[in-house]
């Protein structure tokens, strides 16, 4: 295996193994309520962890920006070279104060979501609409979860600070911990202690603060020499310009996930329990991909932006060709497995007969979505690593724009004939036109022509 690959592994295996524990606690969720013998409680966590993807999603750029940053800071000061903390070093202050700034702001806003819980969910119930069935338990579940916000938030930060300072297996035994947590007090909570949505949504709150915990412990013991050199000072808190255009466009850009994400949560749950309950367990199978995915995006993010803050063409060429060959295979296998196994898979979530027999006319849209998301997936860590925000904001404004296009027209063409077929090929359709657009921007900076050929 050549040195490449052994980088890209070392940056994506320690991802793989962090964010593949993200689904699966997902899986974990809807297997507990999926169980309870009623599917108002798949719903009801359907909606509220979509509620909860959606507030954070907004704050997406708190760990994409802090990841691009550093990697690029991490290149530009050569920290390959020297150990945290060095004394003969004058590097890493760059890093610090990123550090610093990400984390505060981070508390901040979370601050602000505290306070303003109850508006905040009033309008997303406005937004998402549940049955009358599903709303009780989702609310409940949402005035819960909400306190873990401080937590979710701060991580966000500190992961991306990781992923920038290539070192991704902090990360992933964050990760570890918080789901291993998360799955032994929800199964004890619901089951042990005879809790229903309650005991799963505390469960995930009593996670996401020891997975904070385990963060801060990691980040002294593996960098305190670095951060006792160059204390948090109030001068840092000052942010440049640059810090708030990239936010930006991220900030943006994450809008526009979130009025996809939440109209196509919406139409679905327009549809009753039953429809919702087999659009979340088909989101299984996107997030599953996309988690798993998301292991060699941050092999680009941690390396593209590295090397670009080196100033080292050949690495970064060298870096995305065999980015590129990872993501072509591991397209073929996802592809392979929800073709073979897809509707073995769906039985294992839920032994609602209705959601099963559902299930079954919509199993063939799992098989399309590794294809579809691809391009978007792998070129996204590109694009954080070398902070390229407005192409990233650019390519998912008009993937967003098809997305409507599709569903809008369609419904008024065909009178909602093909109902909830329509709304997955809006997604798909979502998903390619992000990753064709992110192509054409990449080739328009970069040249992909001299990328591949080292001409």
């Amino acid at each position: 295996m050549n040195i490449r690959n052994r980088q890209i592994l070392a940056i994506a295996l320690p991802s793989i193994v962090s964010n593949i524990t993200v689904p699966l606690l997902g899986l974990i969720d809807v297997a507990i309520v999926g169980h309870m013998g009623d599917a108002v409680y798949i719903g009801a966590v359907a909606v509220g962890s979509m509620i909860f993807n959606l507030i954070y999603w907004l704050f997406a750029f708190l760990r994409m920006g802090t990841s691009g940053m550093t990697a690029q800071a991490y290149g530009r000061d050569n920290l390959s070279s020297v150990k945290a903390g060095d004394e003969r070093s004058d590097g890493g202050r760059s890093v610090v104060i990123i550090l610093h700034r990400s984390v505060c702001l981070a508390l901040g806003i979370a601050a602000v979501v505290l306070m303003t819980q109850y508006p905040l969910k009033e309008l997303m119930f406005l937004l998402i609409a549940p049955t009358e069935d599903v709303s009780p338990v989702a609310s409940t579940y949402f005035y819960i979860v909400v306190w873990a916000a401080p937590a979710s938030l701060c991580l966000f930060s500190l992961n991306g600070w990781f992923i920038g300072m290539q070192n991704t297996r902090i990360p992933m035994i964050i990760s570890i911990t918080q789901n291993v947590v998360n799955i032994i007090a929800s199964l004890l909570l619901v089951f042990g202690m005879g809790m229903k949505i309650e005991g799963v949504a505390l469960g995930t709150v009593i996670a996401q603060y020891s997975g904070l915990a385990a963060a801060l412990m990691l980040l002294w013991y593996n960098y305190h020499k670095l951060l006792s050199r160059y204390p948090l000072a109030i001068a840092q808190l000052r942010m440049p310009i640059s810090f708030f255009n990239i936010n930006r466009n991220i900030f943006l850009r994450t809008l526009c996930l979130v009025a996809v994400n939440l109209y196509f949560t919406s139409a679905g749950a327009r549809s009753g329990a039953v429809i919702l309950s087999v659009n979340a367990v088909l989101m299984q199978y996107y997030l599953l991909f996309s988690y798993f995915m998301d292991g060699f995006a941050n092999a680009g993010e941690a390396l593209c932006g590295r090397f670009l803050g080196a100033r080292d063409r050949i690495s970064f060429d060298d870096t995305m060709r065999h980015l590129v060959g990872w993501a072509i295979g591991m397209t073929i296998v996802f592809t392979l497995l929800y073709a073979t196994f897809g509707t073995t898979f769906a039985n294992v979530l839920t032994d609602s007969a209705e959601v099963r027999m559902e299930l079954k006319d919509y199993i063939y849209w799992a098989w399309l979505l590794p294809s579809a998301g691809i391009t978007a997936f792998m070129f996204d860590g590109v694009f954080i690593g070398i902070t390229e925000t407005r192409g990233m904001l650019l390519s998912t404004m008009l993937a967003s724009l098809s997305f409507f296009l599709v569903y809008l027209g369609l419904n008024h063409f065909l009178q909602t004939a093909l109902g909830n077929h329509i709304l997955w090929l809006a997604f798909t359709m979502f998903l390619i036109v992000r990753g064709l657009v992110l192509v054409v921007f990449f080739n328009r900076k970069f040249k992909l022509r001299s990328v591949f050929t080292n001409k």
